[in-house]
């Protein structure tokens, strides 16, 4: 009788064997076969002929009831995909049979010997707590290697750091490979040459063709290795080697695809890119009227980029971080080096981006975006000169240089030690230029009462309330927290 066809593994990952028989409280012990099977679940069965009953994979549990024909019963037991046998020793038998022992020895099949204290219900119930260890183990290890692709990502160099983390997490090597065989990029450890050609080759049978698989699997050079097609129309694949291949590997590799192929998007769909680019390029340089009619509402911000990896996906990494689809790469190949330029809602905020230098314009409506991209381009130039990460462009006058939330921010920092009576002292006496009576009178409060309490917020901000700088420094400090509209 042929074998049954391949059932699908249940969810929970296999228990080793081995796991199994170092569970004391049990008192298993191996009499023939190897140990080092696997275990994908558990059946008991006093059926003459189990064949009919088995799905392949499981421990099989008898009391050898009908067992009449040792040699001819394992052969069934064996054609079935059964991964190993447990014999328990009462009440039928005293002792597992010697001719089943060589049979199960001859076969190549594990044989377990349950002694009459352990019933076959305790061995089924350590063997699925076995299995949902394992299974939370490989929750764990999913996400967490989930957290490390994703944090790998939003690095500066983001196609290089996503398979540099996969590597890790599998314990192999990652490569990109273009559609004719050409490594692009690799990270982890070094394969066998042999290994590598193989790996090269799996690559070459999966991809976008019509009818080609989307993933593929194999062995070479001592090591399993994996082939997965990115999505897309440019034909990248991710190839993966390593020494073993655990439940959760295809997973893992299935988020890397999945991150990867949004990080070289640019270079794969350049039709698309192109026409965001020229969108982006209209909208900057486009007649106001067009331009609104384009955007639609506004107010929007511009922001010129320099820096990034140097590959073609850096720019679309770039604005998938601020949160925009409307961006220009920079120059065309054969011109001169240029910023990458993008368009984003004024509600979106820009933040510095490891790896890159930023210069944001003021929000201007759709029909001041040329100004808006000059003001971008000279704040670029500022932040290049003084190597900060990000400059905005501000209106004249000295309160217009400071971010509003930030100046806020700072502020709070500055004058958390001080309560809400001792902050409005110091503004009113800021105010009436450190006049003891006129303070007092505006209080409602003694003049001495005064005298102390500028004391004590001299003592708690650490500062010389008698300087000028400090007292500066302190009123526009109360006037940014009042600003923000939090006053102590």
């Amino acid at each position: 009788m042929p074998a049954p066809e391949p059932t699908p593994t249940p969810p929970a990952p296999p228990v080793p064997l081995a796991a199994l028989l170092a569970r004391k409280e049990l008192g298993l012990r191996l009499l023939a076969g190897p140990g080092d099977v696997s275990l994908h679940w558990v059946h008991t069965s006093e059926m003459a002929d189990p064949y009919p009953y088995l799905l392949g994979g499981e421990l099989l549990m008898t009391a050898g009831v009908q067992l009449t024909d040792p040699a001819r019963y394992v052969e069934r037991v064996v054609e079935a995909g059964a991964a190993a046998l447990g014999f328990g020793v009462a009440p039928v038998y005293d002792t597992v049979p010697p001719a089943l022992v060589e049979a199960c020895e001859r076969h190549g099949l594990p044989l377990i010997e349950v002694p009459p204290a352990t019933p076959f219900t305790a061995v089924a119930r350590a063997l699925w707590r076995l299995m949902a260890e394992a299974r939370l183990h490989e929750l764990r290890r999913v996400s967490e290697a989930q957290q490390s692709l994703a944090t790998a990502a939003a690095r500066p160099a983001p196609v290089p750091a996503v398979l540099g983390a996969l590597a890790s997490r599998l314990g192999g090597r990652a490569a990109l490979f273009s559609p004719d065989g050409t490594e692009s990029a690799a990270a982890g450890r070094e394969i066998p040459a042999e290994a590598g050609r193989a790996l090269a080759d799996l690559a070459g049978v999966v991809g976008p063709r019509p009818g080609g698989p989307a993933s593929a699997s194999g062995d070479g050079g001592g090591l399993r290795l994996a082939a997965y097609a990115l999505g897309g129309g440019d034909g990248l694949i991710l190839g993966v080697a390593t020494d073993r291949r655990d439940p959760g590997d295809h997973t893992i590799a299935g988020v890397a695809v999945v991150l990867l192929s949004l990080l070289t998007a640019p270079h794969r769909a350049a039709d698309v890119t192109s026409r965001d680019t020229a969108l982006v390029r209209l909208l900057l340089g486009a007649t106001p009227t067009d331009a609104a009619a384009t955007l639609g509402e506004g107010p929007w911000t511009v922001v010129h980029a320099t820096g990034g990896d140097g590959t073609p996906f850096a720019a679309a990494s770039l604005a998938a971080s601020l949160g925009t689809a409307l961006v220009d790469g920079g120059a065309e190949p054969a011109a001169p080096p240029g910023p990458v330029r993008l368009v984003l809602p004024a509600s979106a905020p820009v933040t510095a981006q490891p790896g890159w230098t930023l210069g944001a314009s003021a929000p201007a409506e759709a029909q001041a975006l040329s100004a808006a991209d000059a003001q971008a381009g000279r704040a670029l130039r500022r932040a290049e000169a003084t190597r900060s990460p990000l400059v905005r462009h501000r209106a004249a006058g000295f309160t217009g240089l400071v971010d509003r939330d930030e100046a806020a921010a700072y502020a709070r920092d500055l004058l958390a030690p001080l309560s809400p009576a001792l902050a409005e002292t110091l503004r009113t006496w800021l105010s009436l230029h450190g006049s003891w009576d006129r303070t007092a009178v505006a209080l409602g409060i003694h003049r001495n009462t005064v005298r102390q309490r500028i004391a004590r917020c001299g003592a708690l901000l650490e500062c010389d309330l008698d300087d000028a700088d400090v007292r500066m420094e302190m009123w526009f400090a109360l006037h940014s927290v009042a600003d923000s509209g939090q006053t102590g």
